[in-house]
Protein backbone atom coordinates (compact mmCIF):
# COMPACT_ATOMS: atom_id res chain seq x y z
CA UNK A 1 0.00 0.00 0.00
CA UNK A 2 1.52 3.57 -0.97
CA UNK A 3 1.82 6.22 1.74
CA UNK A 4 1.14 9.81 1.01
CA UNK A 5 4.77 11.26 0.76
CA UNK A 6 6.50 12.62 3.63
CA UNK A 7 8.15 15.45 1.73
CA UNK A 8 7.55 16.70 -1.82
CA UNK A 9 9.38 15.50 -4.75
CA UNK A 10 11.14 17.16 -7.57
CA UNK A 11 9.00 17.74 -10.95
CA UNK A 12 11.13 15.54 -12.80
CA UNK A 13 11.77 12.75 -10.88
CA UNK A 14 8.23 13.00 -11.15
CA UNK A 15 7.66 12.88 -14.73
CA UNK A 16 10.37 10.70 -15.08
CA UNK A 17 8.57 8.32 -13.40
CA UNK A 18 5.24 9.28 -15.23
CA UNK A 19 6.70 8.56 -18.81
CA UNK A 20 8.04 5.17 -17.13
CA UNK A 21 4.68 4.09 -15.94
CA UNK A 22 3.14 5.38 -19.27
CA UNK A 23 5.34 3.55 -21.52
CA UNK A 24 3.75 0.15 -20.57
CA UNK A 25 0.09 1.66 -21.97
CA UNK A 26 -0.90 1.36 -25.26
CA UNK A 27 0.25 4.72 -27.23
CA UNK A 28 -2.88 6.45 -27.99
CA UNK A 29 -1.69 8.23 -30.91
CA UNK A 30 -0.09 5.06 -32.53
CA UNK A 31 -3.46 4.31 -34.25
CA UNK A 32 -2.79 1.13 -32.96
CA UNK A 33 -6.00 1.03 -30.94
CA UNK A 34 -9.82 0.24 -32.66
CA UNK A 35 -11.45 1.68 -29.58
CA UNK A 36 -11.12 4.18 -26.86
CA UNK A 37 -9.24 6.62 -28.68
CA UNK A 38 -10.30 8.61 -32.00
CA UNK A 39 -6.90 10.03 -32.81
CA UNK A 40 -6.79 12.74 -35.76
CA UNK A 41 -3.43 13.82 -36.41
CA UNK A 42 -0.51 15.57 -34.75
CA UNK A 43 -1.50 19.01 -35.35
CA UNK A 44 -5.06 18.30 -33.72
CA UNK A 45 -3.60 16.56 -30.75
CA UNK A 46 -1.20 19.61 -30.12
CA UNK A 47 -3.83 22.18 -30.48
CA UNK A 48 -6.06 20.64 -28.33
CA UNK A 49 -3.34 19.98 -25.46
CA UNK A 50 -2.50 24.10 -25.80
CA UNK A 51 -6.20 25.14 -25.46
CA UNK A 52 -6.93 22.73 -22.75
CA UNK A 53 -3.72 23.79 -20.75
CA UNK A 54 -4.78 27.11 -20.99
CA UNK A 55 -8.30 26.56 -19.04
CA UNK A 56 -6.74 23.84 -16.95
CA UNK A 57 -7.59 26.18 -13.82
CA UNK A 58 -11.28 27.57 -15.05
CA UNK A 59 -14.32 25.87 -13.50
CA UNK A 60 -17.29 25.79 -15.91
CA UNK A 61 -19.70 25.07 -12.81
CA UNK A 62 -20.54 28.85 -12.88
CA UNK A 63 -20.66 30.99 -15.76
CA UNK A 64 -20.96 34.03 -15.43
CA UNK A 65 -17.08 33.69 -13.90
CA UNK A 66 -15.88 33.02 -16.83
CA UNK A 67 -17.75 34.25 -19.92
CA UNK A 68 -15.39 33.27 -22.53
CA UNK A 69 -16.54 29.40 -21.40
CA UNK A 70 -20.19 30.36 -21.90
CA UNK A 71 -19.46 31.70 -25.05
CA UNK A 72 -17.91 28.19 -26.53
CA UNK A 73 -20.18 26.03 -24.81
CA UNK A 74 -22.92 27.93 -26.72
CA UNK A 75 -21.15 27.90 -30.28
CA UNK A 76 -20.41 24.88 -29.95
CA UNK A 77 -23.71 23.74 -29.18
CA UNK A 78 -24.81 25.83 -32.05
CA UNK A 79 -22.75 24.33 -34.37
CA UNK A 80 -23.60 20.85 -33.39
CA UNK A 81 -27.69 21.43 -33.51
CA UNK A 82 -26.72 22.80 -37.53
CA UNK A 83 -24.80 19.50 -38.15
CA UNK A 84 -27.88 17.78 -37.00
CA UNK A 85 -30.89 19.75 -38.03
CA UNK A 86 -32.14 20.48 -34.36
CA UNK A 87 -34.85 23.11 -34.92
CA UNK A 88 -34.69 27.26 -33.39
CA UNK A 89 -36.52 26.33 -30.95
CA UNK A 90 -34.56 23.57 -29.40
CA UNK A 91 -31.66 23.13 -27.42
CA UNK A 92 -29.11 21.21 -25.94
CA UNK A 93 -25.75 21.80 -23.54
CA UNK A 94 -22.16 20.28 -23.18
CA UNK A 95 -21.54 17.52 -20.81
CA UNK A 96 -18.78 15.01 -19.70
CA UNK A 97 -19.36 12.21 -22.20
CA UNK A 98 -22.06 10.11 -23.71
CA UNK A 99 -23.25 8.64 -20.04
CA UNK A 100 -23.44 12.21 -18.53
CA UNK A 101 -25.43 12.68 -21.68
CA UNK A 102 -27.62 9.79 -21.66
CA UNK A 103 -28.32 10.00 -17.78
CA UNK A 104 -29.80 13.26 -18.66
CA UNK A 105 -31.55 12.44 -21.52
CA UNK A 106 -33.32 9.39 -19.17
CA UNK A 107 -33.90 12.19 -16.07
CA UNK A 108 -35.63 14.79 -18.68
CA UNK A 109 -38.18 11.47 -19.63
CA UNK A 110 -38.53 10.83 -16.16
CA UNK A 111 -39.08 14.51 -14.79
CA UNK A 112 -41.25 14.60 -18.03
CA UNK A 113 -43.28 12.04 -17.23
CA UNK A 114 -44.09 12.86 -13.90
CA UNK A 115 -45.24 16.60 -14.36
CA UNK A 116 -47.79 15.63 -17.21
CA UNK A 117 -48.68 11.64 -15.30
CA UNK A 118 -48.55 11.84 -12.09
CA UNK A 119 -50.47 8.74 -11.43
CA UNK A 120 -47.37 6.54 -12.67
CA UNK A 121 -45.06 4.91 -10.92
CA UNK A 122 -42.87 2.13 -11.86
CA UNK A 123 -41.43 4.26 -14.82
CA UNK A 124 -40.15 2.32 -17.77
CA UNK A 125 -37.86 3.27 -21.02
CA UNK A 126 -37.87 0.57 -23.58
CA UNK A 127 -34.29 0.18 -25.80
CA UNK A 128 -33.04 -2.70 -27.91
CA UNK A 129 -30.57 -5.08 -26.44
CA UNK A 130 -27.47 -3.26 -28.75
CA UNK A 131 -28.25 0.05 -26.59
CA UNK A 132 -25.14 0.72 -24.76
CA UNK A 133 -25.38 -0.34 -21.17
CA UNK A 134 -25.25 3.37 -20.13
CA UNK A 135 -28.98 3.18 -20.43
CA UNK A 136 -28.95 0.44 -17.81
CA UNK A 137 -26.23 2.66 -16.02
CA UNK A 138 -29.12 5.64 -15.64
CA UNK A 139 -32.03 3.79 -15.32
CA UNK A 140 -30.31 1.96 -12.26
CA UNK A 141 -29.56 5.29 -10.75
CA UNK A 142 -32.90 6.95 -11.87
CA UNK A 143 -35.15 4.25 -10.84
CA UNK A 144 -35.85 3.17 -14.29
CA UNK A 145 -37.16 0.26 -15.32
CA UNK A 146 -35.24 -0.92 -18.86
CA UNK A 147 -36.79 -2.96 -20.84
CA UNK A 148 -34.58 -4.74 -23.56
CA UNK A 149 -36.11 -5.76 -27.16
CA UNK A 150 -34.70 -8.23 -29.61
CA UNK A 151 -32.85 -7.41 -32.42
CA UNK A 152 -33.59 -8.50 -36.16
CA UNK A 153 -31.55 -10.53 -38.72
CA UNK A 154 -28.80 -8.16 -39.64
CA UNK A 155 -28.78 -6.70 -35.42
CA UNK A 156 -30.92 -3.19 -36.07
CA UNK A 157 -33.55 -2.70 -33.44
CA UNK A 158 -36.95 -5.10 -33.67
CA UNK A 159 -39.88 -1.73 -33.97
CA UNK A 160 -42.75 -4.83 -33.65
CA UNK A 161 -40.64 -6.13 -30.67
CA UNK A 162 -40.38 -2.87 -28.74
CA UNK A 163 -44.53 -1.94 -30.10
CA UNK A 164 -45.38 -5.10 -27.89
CA UNK A 165 -42.97 -3.68 -24.95
CA UNK A 166 -44.75 -0.71 -24.76
CA UNK A 167 -46.96 0.28 -21.79
CA UNK A 168 -48.68 2.74 -20.21
CA UNK A 169 -45.73 2.93 -17.68
CA UNK A 170 -43.53 3.62 -20.84
CA UNK A 171 -41.75 7.06 -20.66
CA UNK A 172 -38.86 6.86 -24.14
CA UNK A 173 -38.11 4.98 -26.52
CA UNK A 174 -34.32 4.65 -27.57
CA UNK A 175 -32.50 3.87 -30.87
CA UNK A 176 -28.69 4.10 -31.54
CA UNK A 177 -27.25 5.97 -34.91
CA UNK A 178 -25.41 3.80 -34.80
CA UNK A 179 -25.26 0.90 -32.09
CA UNK A 180 -21.45 0.45 -30.91
CA UNK A 181 -21.07 -3.13 -31.07
CA UNK A 182 -21.51 -3.73 -34.55
CA UNK A 183 -22.09 -0.58 -35.94
CA UNK A 184 -25.72 -0.82 -37.15
CA UNK A 185 -28.32 2.25 -37.10
CA UNK A 186 -31.58 1.20 -36.10
CA UNK A 187 -34.46 2.03 -38.38
CA UNK A 188 -35.40 5.86 -36.99
CA UNK A 189 -37.98 6.65 -38.44
CA UNK A 190 -40.26 3.52 -37.92
CA UNK A 191 -39.13 4.01 -34.25
CA UNK A 192 -40.25 7.90 -34.39
CA UNK A 193 -43.60 6.94 -35.95
CA UNK A 194 -44.62 4.57 -33.19
CA UNK A 195 -43.23 6.75 -30.54
CA UNK A 196 -45.62 9.99 -31.75
CA UNK A 197 -48.45 7.34 -31.84
CA UNK A 198 -47.58 5.84 -28.59
CA UNK A 199 -47.52 9.70 -27.28
CA UNK A 200 -44.21 8.83 -26.02
CA UNK A 201 -40.64 10.91 -26.15
CA UNK A 202 -37.58 9.44 -28.07
CA UNK A 203 -34.03 9.57 -27.76
CA UNK A 204 -31.76 8.71 -30.24
CA UNK A 205 -28.26 7.91 -29.05
CA UNK A 206 -25.98 8.99 -31.76
CA UNK A 207 -22.77 9.51 -29.16
CA UNK A 208 -20.71 7.68 -31.83
CA UNK A 209 -22.44 8.68 -35.03
CA UNK A 210 -22.89 11.68 -34.43
CA UNK A 211 -20.07 13.17 -35.96
CA UNK A 212 -19.14 10.99 -38.67
CA UNK A 213 -22.48 9.90 -40.16
CA UNK A 214 -23.80 13.72 -41.70
CA UNK A 215 -20.15 13.86 -43.22
CA UNK A 216 -20.34 10.76 -44.40
CA UNK A 217 -23.61 11.61 -46.19
CA UNK A 218 -21.77 14.51 -47.90
CA UNK A 219 -19.29 12.50 -49.84
CA UNK A 220 -22.49 10.74 -51.12
CA UNK A 221 -23.16 7.68 -48.95
CA UNK A 222 -26.29 6.30 -48.14
CA UNK A 223 -26.86 7.29 -44.95
CA UNK A 224 -29.80 5.96 -42.87
CA UNK A 225 -32.08 8.83 -41.30
CA UNK A 226 -31.28 9.78 -37.92
CA UNK A 227 -31.56 13.01 -36.17
CA UNK A 228 -33.71 15.70 -36.10
CA UNK A 229 -35.47 16.12 -40.02
CA UNK A 230 -36.86 12.67 -38.51
CA UNK A 231 -40.30 13.55 -37.18
CA UNK A 232 -40.28 12.20 -33.68
CA UNK A 233 -36.93 12.50 -32.38
CA UNK A 234 -37.31 14.71 -29.77
CA UNK A 235 -33.66 14.15 -27.77
CA UNK A 236 -30.60 13.28 -29.33
CA UNK A 237 -27.11 12.75 -27.65
CA UNK A 238 -23.34 13.64 -29.76
CA UNK A 239 -19.65 12.94 -28.42
CA UNK A 240 -17.63 15.32 -29.49
CA UNK A 241 -14.38 13.16 -27.84
CA UNK A 242 -15.12 10.51 -30.24
CA UNK A 243 -15.26 11.44 -34.47
CA UNK A 244 -15.25 15.08 -33.24
CA UNK A 245 -11.37 14.30 -32.70
CA UNK A 246 -11.22 16.41 -29.30
CA UNK A 247 -9.90 15.67 -26.16
CA UNK A 248 -12.08 13.72 -23.77
CA UNK A 249 -14.83 15.07 -21.52
CA UNK A 250 -17.03 16.76 -24.43
CA UNK A 251 -20.10 15.46 -25.45
CA UNK A 252 -23.82 17.22 -26.69
CA UNK A 253 -27.05 16.77 -25.56
CA UNK A 254 -30.05 18.20 -27.35
CA UNK A 255 -34.01 18.32 -27.44
CA UNK A 256 -36.44 18.99 -29.87
CA UNK A 257 -38.17 21.47 -27.33
CA UNK A 258 -36.23 23.88 -24.84
CA UNK A 259 -39.06 23.41 -22.50
CA UNK A 260 -37.72 19.15 -22.56
CA UNK A 261 -34.22 20.64 -21.94
CA UNK A 262 -35.59 22.39 -18.72
CA UNK A 263 -36.08 18.98 -16.99
CA UNK A 264 -32.83 17.92 -16.80
CA UNK A 265 -31.50 20.77 -14.84
CA UNK A 266 -31.57 21.16 -10.81
CA UNK A 267 -31.92 24.09 -8.89
CA UNK A 268 -32.11 24.69 -5.41
CA UNK A 269 -32.48 28.14 -3.22
CA UNK A 270 -32.30 27.17 -0.11
CA UNK A 271 -28.98 26.92 0.50
CA UNK A 272 -26.93 29.38 2.73
CA UNK A 273 -24.15 29.19 -0.03
CA UNK A 274 -26.04 30.51 -2.15
CA UNK A 275 -28.54 29.70 -5.06
CA UNK A 276 -26.78 26.42 -6.42
CA UNK A 277 -27.97 25.59 -10.33
CA UNK A 278 -26.90 23.32 -12.41
CA UNK A 279 -27.51 22.55 -16.13
CA UNK A 280 -25.93 19.01 -16.14
CA UNK A 281 -25.01 16.31 -13.23
CA UNK A 282 -21.93 17.73 -12.98
CA UNK A 283 -20.90 20.37 -10.84
CA UNK A 284 -17.57 21.51 -11.54
CA UNK A 285 -16.79 20.82 -15.20
CA UNK A 286 -13.26 20.68 -17.36
CA UNK A 287 -13.01 23.95 -18.54
CA UNK A 288 -10.44 22.78 -20.76
CA UNK A 289 -12.51 19.99 -22.32
CA UNK A 290 -15.00 22.56 -23.23
CA UNK A 291 -12.49 25.07 -24.73
CA UNK A 292 -10.62 22.31 -26.91
CA UNK A 293 -13.54 21.17 -28.24
CA UNK A 294 -14.12 24.54 -29.56
CA UNK A 295 -11.11 25.20 -31.01
CA UNK A 296 -10.90 21.78 -32.94
CA UNK A 297 -14.37 22.85 -34.35
CA UNK A 298 -13.00 25.85 -35.47
CA UNK A 299 -9.25 24.63 -36.73
CA UNK A 300 -11.08 21.38 -38.81
CA UNK A 301 -14.13 23.29 -39.74
CA UNK A 302 -16.58 21.28 -42.17
CA UNK A 303 -14.06 20.77 -44.83
CA UNK A 304 -11.58 19.00 -42.67
CA UNK A 305 -14.45 17.10 -41.19
CA UNK A 306 -15.25 15.95 -45.05
CA UNK A 307 -11.69 15.17 -45.51
CA UNK A 308 -11.96 13.05 -42.10
CA UNK A 309 -14.67 11.02 -42.97
CA UNK A 310 -13.59 9.98 -46.39
CA UNK A 311 -10.52 8.98 -44.88
CA UNK A 312 -11.97 6.47 -42.10
CA UNK A 313 -14.80 5.03 -45.16
CA UNK A 314 -11.87 4.42 -47.71
CA UNK A 315 -9.98 2.29 -44.66
CA UNK A 316 -13.06 0.52 -43.76
CA UNK A 317 -13.56 -0.49 -47.15
CA UNK A 318 -9.82 -1.45 -47.36
CA UNK A 319 -10.17 -3.85 -44.28
CA UNK A 320 -13.73 -5.30 -45.05
CA UNK A 321 -12.07 -6.35 -48.39
CA UNK A 322 -9.24 -7.66 -46.86
CA UNK A 323 -11.49 -9.61 -44.43
CA UNK A 324 -13.68 -10.85 -47.12
CA UNK A 325 -10.59 -12.35 -48.78
CA UNK A 326 -10.56 -14.60 -45.63
CA UNK A 327 -12.43 -17.72 -45.24
CA UNK A 328 -12.75 -17.50 -41.54
CA UNK A 329 -13.52 -14.45 -41.02
CA UNK A 330 -16.35 -12.17 -41.59
CA UNK A 331 -18.61 -9.01 -40.62
CA UNK A 332 -21.16 -8.85 -38.40
CA UNK A 333 -24.78 -7.46 -39.72
CA UNK A 334 -24.47 -4.70 -41.59
CA UNK A 335 -22.76 -1.69 -40.56
CA UNK A 336 -23.56 1.56 -42.38
CA UNK A 337 -20.63 3.38 -41.60
CA UNK A 338 -17.35 2.84 -39.67
CA UNK A 339 -17.87 1.08 -36.92
CA UNK A 340 -18.01 -2.99 -37.05
CA UNK A 341 -16.95 -6.29 -35.81
CA UNK A 342 -15.14 -8.92 -36.92
CA UNK A 343 -16.55 -13.08 -36.18
CA UNK A 344 -15.07 -16.04 -36.77
CA UNK A 345 -16.41 -19.27 -38.53
CA UNK A 346 -15.49 -22.71 -36.27
CA UNK A 347 -13.27 -23.83 -34.94
CA UNK A 348 -11.14 -20.71 -35.53
CA UNK A 349 -11.85 -18.59 -32.03
CA UNK A 350 -12.28 -15.16 -32.29
CA UNK A 351 -10.63 -14.58 -29.10
CA UNK A 352 -7.68 -16.37 -29.57
CA UNK A 353 -7.36 -14.35 -32.53
CA UNK A 354 -7.67 -11.42 -30.50
CA UNK A 355 -4.53 -12.52 -28.34
CA UNK A 356 -2.62 -13.23 -31.82
CA UNK A 357 -3.45 -9.58 -33.01
CA UNK A 358 -2.37 -8.21 -29.35
CA UNK A 359 0.88 -9.93 -29.46
CA UNK A 360 1.25 -8.14 -32.66
CA UNK A 361 0.41 -4.81 -30.31
CA UNK A 362 -3.47 -4.28 -31.79
CA UNK A 363 -5.69 -3.85 -29.27
CA UNK A 364 -9.19 -4.76 -30.26
CA UNK A 365 -12.39 -5.18 -28.08
CA UNK A 366 -13.40 -8.46 -27.50
CA UNK A 367 -17.41 -8.95 -27.61
CA UNK A 368 -20.02 -11.52 -27.02
CA UNK A 369 -23.69 -12.74 -28.42
CA UNK A 370 -21.89 -13.34 -30.78
CA UNK A 371 -17.81 -13.73 -30.43
CA UNK A 372 -16.34 -10.91 -32.05
CA UNK A 373 -13.96 -8.26 -32.39
CA UNK A 374 -14.71 -4.93 -32.42
CA UNK A 375 -13.13 -1.83 -35.12
CA UNK A 376 -13.63 1.82 -34.53
CA UNK A 377 -12.08 3.35 -37.84
CA UNK A 378 -10.91 6.74 -37.67
CA UNK A 379 -8.69 8.80 -39.91
CA UNK A 380 -5.74 8.17 -38.00
CA UNK A 381 -5.53 4.42 -38.79
CA UNK A 382 -5.56 5.50 -42.65
CA UNK A 383 -1.78 5.31 -42.10
CA UNK A 384 -1.90 2.03 -40.35
CA UNK A 385 -4.33 -0.11 -42.09
CA UNK A 386 -1.83 -1.73 -44.63
CA UNK A 387 0.36 -3.15 -41.67
CA UNK A 388 -2.91 -4.10 -39.72
CA UNK A 389 -4.30 -5.88 -42.59
CA UNK A 390 -0.70 -7.74 -43.09
CA UNK A 391 -0.86 -8.60 -39.42
CA UNK A 392 -4.05 -10.24 -39.43
CA UNK A 393 -3.66 -12.16 -41.94
CA UNK A 394 -0.75 -13.46 -40.52
CA UNK A 395 -2.14 -13.83 -37.15
CA UNK A 396 -5.06 -16.09 -38.78
CA UNK A 397 -2.61 -18.38 -40.85
CA UNK A 398 -1.13 -18.55 -37.27
CA UNK A 399 -4.54 -19.69 -35.62
CA UNK A 400 -5.16 -22.12 -38.48
CA UNK A 401 -1.71 -23.53 -37.94
CA UNK A 402 -1.85 -23.89 -34.56
CA UNK A 403 -5.87 -25.45 -34.86
CA UNK A 404 -3.91 -27.97 -37.14
CA UNK A 405 -2.25 -29.26 -34.95
CA UNK A 406 -4.57 -29.91 -31.87
CA UNK A 407 -8.08 -29.02 -32.81
CA UNK A 408 -9.86 -31.80 -31.18
CA UNK A 409 -8.00 -31.66 -28.75
CA UNK A 410 -9.57 -28.18 -28.05
CA UNK A 411 -12.83 -29.13 -29.16
CA UNK A 412 -12.80 -31.77 -26.54
CA UNK A 413 -11.67 -29.29 -24.02
CA UNK A 414 -14.20 -26.37 -24.76
CA UNK A 415 -16.79 -29.35 -23.82
CA UNK A 416 -15.61 -30.47 -21.06
CA UNK A 417 -15.40 -26.75 -19.64
CA UNK A 418 -18.77 -25.83 -20.57
CA UNK A 419 -20.70 -28.88 -18.93
CA UNK A 420 -18.21 -28.39 -16.23
CA UNK A 421 -19.45 -24.54 -15.88
CA UNK A 422 -22.74 -25.78 -16.47
CA UNK A 423 -22.63 -27.61 -12.89
CA UNK A 424 -19.65 -26.72 -10.97
CA UNK A 425 -20.81 -24.72 -7.52
CA UNK A 426 -20.83 -20.70 -8.30
CA UNK A 427 -18.04 -19.75 -5.47
CA UNK A 428 -15.83 -22.32 -7.65
CA UNK A 429 -16.47 -20.79 -11.12
CA UNK A 430 -15.92 -17.53 -9.20
CA UNK A 431 -12.52 -18.83 -8.46
CA UNK A 432 -11.11 -19.87 -11.24
CA UNK A 433 -12.37 -16.85 -13.04
CA UNK A 434 -10.16 -14.43 -11.03
CA UNK A 435 -7.30 -16.98 -11.24
CA UNK A 436 -7.29 -16.51 -15.14
CA UNK A 437 -8.21 -12.65 -14.82
CA UNK A 438 -4.90 -12.39 -12.89
CA UNK A 439 -3.26 -12.58 -16.13
CA UNK A 440 -4.74 -8.78 -16.46
CA UNK A 441 -3.28 -7.70 -13.34
CA UNK A 442 -0.04 -6.70 -14.73
CA UNK A 443 0.76 -2.87 -15.71
CA UNK A 444 1.21 -3.82 -19.48
CA UNK A 445 -2.34 -3.95 -21.49
CA UNK A 446 -3.13 -8.01 -21.04
CA UNK A 447 -2.50 -9.92 -24.18
CA UNK A 448 -3.99 -13.69 -23.99
CA UNK A 449 -7.27 -13.43 -22.61
CA UNK A 450 -9.12 -15.76 -24.54
CA UNK A 451 -9.55 -18.23 -21.61
CA UNK A 452 -10.78 -15.63 -19.56
CA UNK A 453 -13.85 -14.82 -22.27
CA UNK A 454 -13.99 -18.38 -23.46
CA UNK A 455 -15.41 -19.00 -19.65
CA UNK A 456 -17.49 -15.83 -19.22
CA UNK A 457 -18.90 -17.00 -22.63
CA UNK A 458 -19.82 -20.34 -21.67
CA UNK A 459 -21.89 -19.33 -18.03
CA UNK A 460 -25.05 -20.22 -18.04
CA UNK A 461 -26.70 -17.41 -16.37
CA UNK A 462 -25.62 -13.34 -16.89
CA UNK A 463 -26.00 -12.64 -13.28
CA UNK A 464 -22.76 -15.05 -12.90
CA UNK A 465 -21.18 -12.84 -15.80
CA UNK A 466 -21.60 -9.60 -13.62
CA UNK A 467 -20.42 -11.12 -10.14
CA UNK A 468 -17.46 -12.23 -11.85
CA UNK A 469 -16.40 -8.73 -13.41
CA UNK A 470 -17.56 -7.36 -9.94
CA UNK A 471 -14.73 -9.58 -8.89
CA UNK A 472 -12.08 -8.47 -11.34
CA UNK A 473 -13.05 -4.94 -10.76
CA UNK A 474 -12.60 -5.50 -6.89
CA UNK A 475 -9.05 -6.43 -7.76
CA UNK A 476 -8.17 -4.02 -10.46
CA UNK A 477 -8.51 -1.03 -8.37
CA UNK A 478 -6.53 -2.40 -6.05
CA UNK A 479 -6.78 0.51 -2.66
Amino acid sequence: MNSFPAQGRPAEEILQQIDHMKSHDMDSTGSRLWSLVYYHSPEVLQLAQEVYARYISENALNPLAFPSLRRMENEVVSIVKGLLHCPPAGGGTMTSGGTESIFLALKAARDYARMHKPHLSHLEVVAPLSAHPAFDKAAHYLGLRLIHTPLDSDGAADVSAMEAAISERTVLLVGSAPSYPHGVVDPIPQIAELAQRKGLLFHVDACVGGFILPFLERIGLPIPPFDFRVEGVTSLSVDLHKYGYTPKGASVILYRERALRRHQFFVYGGWNGGIYASSSFSGTRSAGAIAAAWAVLQYLGETGFVAAAQAAWETTRRIHSAISDIAELYVIGRPAATVFAIGAHPPLDIYALGDALAKRRWFLDRQQRPASLHLTVTAGHARVVEEFIRDLREAVAEERLRLGRGAWRRRMGRTAVRAGLAVLPERWVRSMARWISRTAQTDRPPRRTAALYGMMASLPQQGSVEKLVEDFLDQALGA
